[in-house]
């Protein structure tokens, strides 16, 4: 499987030729807490977000991901936080991400049940660091540092 994998990540490679552009969202509820996603591909906790789509902004990218991943509505957005480039990024492709902090309101309700197992509120404390997907603990470390980053 891991062969076949490796194949098919060259094949788009040579395909597109081009890093993909995604997002990852860094929800904020008005009690302060983060809400992550338990993935389901790899079994751990993630900001939610994703690939934008063709024809869609950042802004309708982040606003679409973020009800199909967590049921919640975005209010507003805080600030950028970062753009990551590094092409190890993300295990299964070359993607460039644009992670923004944003206000949001709502109940949980995950619509898009392939990716996402469960949806949670973290105390900034309580965040499992060290064991996110992706470069997801970059993201928040440099959140809550103050940070905006070109990485």
């Amino acid at each position: 499987m891991n062969q076949v994998w490796r194949y098919l990540k060259t094949g788009l490679g040579v395909v597109f030729r081009h890093p993909l552009t995604g997002t990852s969202i860094i929800p904020i509820l008005p009690d302060g807490k983060i809400v992550l996603v338990k993935r389901r591909d790899n079994g751990r906790w993630s900001l939610p977000g994703g690939m934008v789509d063709w024809g869609e902004d950042i802004h309708s990218s982040v606003q679409r991901e973020l009800e199909e991943e967590t049921g919640l509505r975005l209010v507003t957005v805080r600030r950028l936080v970062g753009v990551y480039s590094s092409p190890s990024r993300d295990p299964r492709f070359h993607s460039i991400c644009i992670a923004i902090a944003v206000e949001v309101e709502g109940a949980f309700m995950v619509q898009d049940l392939l990716e996402v197992e469960e949806v949670r509120a973290f105390e900034p404390t309580a965040i499992p660091h060290g064991h996110l997907s992706h470069d997801h603990d970059r993201q928040l470390q440099d959140y809550f540092a103050g940070l905006t980053t070109l990485a």
